[in-house]
């Protein structure tokens, strides 16, 4: 017998989109959480860069390799279940940094909580899906798309107020308490499954949960290694021979735990395409603004948050309202229109210089934060009405899913773009400047600016060159992430189905 409970009441939905929505903020804001505190984790663990990125993107690659086989499991077994267990294991991998705090187990603490948050992030949107009649279902998808999109910018400001008042363990303090504290109204809420019970699809959930993890990984170390490293080359191949061999055996099976043929619909393509591209560009921007606030314009980590957090205010006020206006402007225009939008932002971004105020830089970022609410909740939508409301884990954990690559993508573009501009633009104007100087301030900005502070008169010269020299850089990875952008509306617009559900160049 299905283990699902009907919402009848208006009351119990509305309880169930409140829980599921608290449940995403806590696993979406961890992904940065630790961001600001980076620099006293070092300090104090003595880790090295590379250990740093780990700390961080440990929790990322373990999320993203694991969310199509969790979401399966959720629908099997029972998804508040899952999203329960989900939470558990993120708590206990999140107090554990609080014992125990060498580089190496802060990395396997954060991988531990990356698993955990698999089993949360696609239980939460496939309960909503499956609980809100379909009339009611936009309005759902939309504010948990709102949240969802918010996190980043919630995990930046918690993180930034902690530290104001507290040593880095704070950090995950709080991220298990929440966790715990979440798990007494999520016992309150119904389950849903998959009535049909099918068998879990083992081989298809490896190789894709391994495809998923080298191409990630692959993505993560080319901006330190470079993009043409032989071993970067490597896993991002075995990535790619992975997911085909995926897409072969899922085609293959009677019970395949993602029906791959669901691309070739202009749904759930334009979905996933868009989603991709979004959170490239969203998670790129990140990159390059926060070093922009902190290093240019001297913000600390708390006041950079603060700066940013106006941003949450068009994501949400768009993805809540989703269900006036997206059966007004379709599929196809409002995605195409939000990025387009965020491309333009981006391309706004460029104009301000090292004497910039905020006001200067804000109204770009309210340019690109509408687009991001325009794209959010219609991108994700598309993918969760393609498929079938008994699989609707599966569904949520490929939104998820592509959310996470296209992060990890847009991070790894910007990244090597503003590190090779950086020291290109800056290398040839160091020429007055010892050997020492000259070989190390192109390594980052924040590494010249500590250079500058040490080398006595000559450290304004420094510091302004090297301001400059980011600046240009920025613009570069700044230009590229817009037409990324670009590319990806001429797709959208051309594949994705309008109001009447057609394409504008029919197949």
């Amino acid at each position: 017998m299905a283990d699902t409970v009907t919402l009848h009441t208006p009351t119990a939905r509305r309880w169930l989109l409140t829980v599921a929505s608290a449940d995403v903020l806590l696993v979406i804001s961890s992904m940065v959480a630790l961001n600001a505190a980076l620099p006293d984790i070092a300090r104090q663990t003595a880790a090295t860069q590379a250990q740093l990125t780990w700390i961080v993107d440990g929790y990322t690659v373990a999320l993203a390799c694991l969310l199509l086989p969790a979401g399966a499991l959720g629908d099997r077994y029972g998804r508040r279940g899952a999203l329960l267990f989900g939470l558990a294991v993120f708590a206990l991998a999140s107090a554990a940094p609080t014992v125990f705090d060498s580089p190496a187990q802060l990395i396997v603490a954060r991988a531990g909580a990356g698993l955990g948050a698999a089993f949360v992030m696609p239980a939460t949107l496939s309960l909503l899906t499956s609980a809100f009649p379909k009339a009611e279902r936009n309005k759902a998808i939309g504010i948990w798309a709102g949240v969802a999109g918010s996190g980043a910018i919630i995990g930046f400001l918690g993180t930034g107020v902690l530290l104001q008042h507290f040593p880095w363990p704070s950090v995950f303090v709080a991220l298990a308490a929440a966790a715990v504290l979440l798990v007494v109204p999520t016992m309150t809420i119904a389950s849903s499954r998959d009535p049909a019970a099918t068998p879990i699809d083992w081989p298809g959930g490896a190789l894709i949960a391994a495809a998923i993890a080298a191409v990630v990984v692959g993505v993560i170390e080319a901006p330190a290694r470079g993009w043409t490293d032989p071993w970067v080359l490597g896993v991002l191949a075995a990535g790619v021979a992975l997911a085909v061999a995926f897409t072969v055996v899922e085609l293959r099976r009677a019970h395949p735990l993602l029906d791959v043929r669901l691309f070739g619909r202009p749904d759930f393509a334009t979905g996933a395409v868009g989603i991709i591209f979004l959170f490239a560009a969203n998670f790129g921007f990140f990159f390059i603004v926060m070093q922009f606030m902190q290093l240019v314009l001297e913000y600390t980590a708390l006041q950079t948050a603060f700066a940013l957090a106006p941003l949450v205010v068009p994501v949400m006020a768009l993805s809540a309202t989703t269900h006036f206006w997206l059966p007004w402007l379709g599929l196809r225009w409002s995605v195409t229109a939000g990025l387009l939008l965020i491309a333009a932002g981006l391309l706004c971004m460029r104009l301000p210089g090292t004497d910039a105020a905020y006001v200067d830089v804000m109204w770009p970022m309210l340019i690109i934060a509408a687009g991001v609410g325009l794209c959010t909740a219609p991108t994700t939508s598309a993918i969760m009405t393609a498929v079938p409301d008994e699989k609707q884990g599966v569904a949520s954990a490929v939104n998820d899913a592509t959310r996470e690559v296209g992060a990890a993508l847009g991070i790894a573009i910007a990244g090597s773009i503003l590190a090779a501009s950086y020291r290109s633009a800056l290398a040839p104007r160091l020429t007055g400047f010892d050997e020492q100087v000259r070989s190390t301030a192109t390594d980052s900005l924040a590494y010249a600016l500590s250079l500058a502070a040490r080398i006595g008169p000559q450290g304004r010269e420094l510091a302004d060159l090297a301001r400059a020299g980011f600046l240009h850089a920025a613009d570069q990875a700044l230009l590229a992430l817009a037409v990324l952008l670009v590319v990806a509306a001429v797709f959208v617009a051309a594949w994705a189905p309008g109001r009447d559900g057609r394409q504008l160049f029919r197949r």
